[in-house]
């Protein structure tokens, strides 16, 4: 057969080819804007990395299917709220809220984008949604406590200071969770011998001197629940008046507080990856209901514990997931 034979049979075959013969078709790029409350990209690194993970184990690969605008408000108000309304801007697909402040400025930027939140403690009390069965608006997603966890703060903290017979719990007058946080811990005080007491601030000025007050006499501990955020500075009163103190999240401990027990942030943040997935692939916000943890964790700082003279029983230094030496 003659060269030009041959073209004539091939194009006329080719014509009858499907589309795709010739070229897969590119996937649709979905877009997520991502909003850290407190954290800075290198603190990050983790919690985006496991939920990074936990949707590409749901088919989804950055850079082929899939961008996500990453934003850090670093503990500061006005840029968080600046930076909700620049990812609005974009349009993404959905929106990923990473802390109570977070998903505040975000749910005022947007009604309509749907947004999934990690790390709040009361998500019905904020506002957030409706109930947490049914969140009826654009929000939803995972809490970072129950009320429970008030009861093992207690148990924790008299079991490492068995001196303890006061025993503050730090409440801001943002905190929506701090009233029923502290509900809690005030009905479960007798079982462990301890009276409560809240230390109501507005900020790091107020918490030094209340801090100092409650301080002076002995046999006082503190309880640090979700939503207080001045890590360092707490910590650093803690020391200085030698409270033993209970925190809510490993962050605290990592930094020298004494002891923590929480929700398992690594976990929230890989599950909250799946309602990102159904999001994505049609599902509504205000269908999904919100999740409360699974895993939760105990930090210990020994170092602490002994420059606070303190003797860690066994009991609690074995139920540790995590001991600092």
């Amino acid at each position: 057969m003659r060269r030009r034979d041959f073209m004539k049979v091939i194009g006329s075959a080719a014509a009858g080819w499907p589309i795709t013969a010739w070229a897969q078709p590119r996937e649709r790029m979905r877009r997520i804007g991502f909003l850290w409350s407190l954290l800075s990209a290198d603190e990050s690194q983790t919690l985006s990395g496991v939920f990074a993970q936990g949707l590409q184990e749901l088919g989804w690969s950055i850079g082929r299917n899939l961008s996500v605008d990453h934003r850090w408000g670093l503990g500061d108000p006005d840029r968080l709220r600046r930076l909700a309304e620049e990812l609005v801007a974009l349009a993404p697909d959905a929106l990923f809220a990473a802390g109570s402040s977070a998903a505040t400025v975000l749910q005022r930027a947007t009604r309509t984008l749907p947004i999934v939140f990690a790390n709040v403690p009361d998500p019905v009390g904020a506002g957030f949604v409706e109930s947490l069965r049914r969140p009826g608006g654009n929000m939803t997603g995972f809490m970072n406590m129950e009320y429970g966890q008030s009861t093992k703060w207690l148990e924790l903290l008299t079991q490492i200071a068995p001196q303890v017979k006061r025993v503050a719990i730090l409440r801001t007058v943002v905190g929506v969770a701090g009233p029923a946080q502290f509900a809690a811990a005030q009905t479960a005080a007798p079982l462990f011998g301890v009276e409560v007491v809240p230390i109501i601030v507005r900020g790091l000025a107020e918490i030094e001197r209340a801090v100092a007050e409650f301080a002076n006499v002995p046999n006082r501990g503190l309880i640090i629940p979700s939503g207080v955020v001045a890590a360092q500075p707490i910590i650093a009163l803690a020391a200085r008046h030698r409270l033993p103190a209970v925190y809510s999240s490993r962050n605290f401990v990592i930094g020298g507080g004494l002891i923590s027990y929480g929700a398992d942030a690594t976990d929230l943040y890989r599950r909250s990856a799946s309602y990102v997935d159904r999001i994505l692939k049609g599902e509504k916000p205000a269908d999904l209901p919100v999740q409360a943890p699974t895993k939760y964790e105990i930090v210990l700082n020994m170092k602490t514990a002994k420059a606070l003279g303190l003797q860690v029983p066994d009991v609690v230094r074995l139920r540790g997931d995590e001991v600092i030496k």
